[in-house]
């Protein structure tokens, strides 16, 4: 027996859509971050891009548990001293809601090229419409 690595050519991808609705900020992350890699698929191989492309929509219900709507602090910096910036999980949802899951899924995807190429599969829409109906997503569901 040979072990099967998938070529960047063979991917079959497709669109999946998920309502991120009344949902957990983590494991909605998770499951996109989960799909952009393509770890639900038997053809997964880790050094090949074999994920799905990922529509989230709704980004401005999504919800976090326990305090982290006022404890959860997003950083960033100029690059100047004194160039720290920062918010919080409220302030940054009422800003940017599709950023606050972009920073999450990102966070769960590999820090290297192939990882920031899994990264632009991600689109995440603040209402329930969104410009990909050609592609026909198929809708998941998220347990819980």
């Amino acid at each position: 027996m040979k072990t099967y690595y998938a070529k960047p050519g063979e991917v079959e991808r497709e669109w999946v859509i998920i309502d991120a609705e009344d949902q957990v900020l983590g494991r909605v992350a998770a499951c996109a971050a989960q799909i952009l890699k393509g770890k639900h698929k038997p053809q997964y191989t880790p050094h090949v891009d074999t994920g799905d492309f990922v529509i989230i929509i709704n980004a401005d219900k999504i919800k976090v548990t326990g305090t982290k709507a006022a404890t959860k602090t997003y950083y960033r910096h100029s690059g100047f001293p004194g160039g720290l910036k920062q918010e919080t999980f409220t302030e940054a949802m009422t800003k940017h809601p599709e950023r606050v899951i972009e920073h999450a899924v990102k966070g769960m995807l590999p820090k290297n090229t192939l990882g920031r190429a899994m990264g632009k599969k991600l689109k995440v829409y603040v209402g329930a419409e969104h410009p990909h109906m050609a592609q026909k997503p198929r809708k998941i569901e998220l347990e819980g």
